[in-house]
């Protein structure tokens, strides 16, 4: 069972997430941090060094409810065509599935910290790195097993499809129109089909 103080410290981390991903690192002031939470200063400089601190700790929250997400969708899938296929649905309606907790955490801190916040530029790139991995290794075992293409370019399928879905989730939220999400999802589903069968 949680300790009083860990049960604090992520309440914490629950409550200001969506307002750092609304907000950015920069826009969010502790007077908000205190208004969301309802606690004092003290009581938030006690569970957190200083700000940068807990704007990773939200980041990560954000994330973990993406990542969540996309790995029960894929985990589902058995083979990997149905994984990339099951990846490419989920983006369909990620604008809805961000709107609770502010959009996505990838492309709005990645707007918000550069230039601006490395660590969390460092995190950005980090998780970016680590998606694309997942989708190489899910080409490479399709190669493996026959279901794509033996030429098939893993790594070149893996950046168009992060680049085209994050351009699309940019255009989405700042035209509010799931309309650009569902053209890129369509578009990624041909490419799955010139690229890698």
């Amino acid at each position: 069972m949680a300790s009083k103080a860990e049960r604090t410290t992520q309440f914490i981390i629950e409550t200001v997430a969506p307002v750092f991903n609304k907000h950015g690192y920069i826009g969010t002031s502790m007077s908000d941090i205190v208004a969301a939470t309802g606690l004092t200063k003290g009581a938030i400089y006690g569970n957190f060094k200083n700000k940068e601190d807990l704007a990773l700790a939200a980041f990560n929250h954000n994330l973990k409810q993406v990542m969540g997400a996309i790995a029960r969708k894929i985990e589902a899938a058995t083979t990997p065509l149905e994984k990339i296929k099951a990846l490419i649905d989920f983006y369909r309606s990620y604008h809805e599935f961000t709107i609770p907790f502010g959009g996505c955490p990838i492309l709005n801190v990645g707007i918000d910290a550069n230039h601006q916040n490395p660590p969390l530029m460092e995190r950005v790139m980090e998780v970016i790195q680590k998606l694309q991995a997942s989708i190489v290794l899910i080409v490479e075992a399709g190669i493996k097993n026959k279901d794509f293409r033996a030429d098939a370019d893993a790594k070149g399928f893996a950046r168009k499809l992060f680049s085209i879905t994050e351009g699309a989730i940019f255009m989405t939220m700042t035209m509010n129109n799931s309309r650009y999400l569902l053209d890129a999802t369509d578009v990624l589903e041909q490419m799955l089909i010139s690229d890698l069968l």
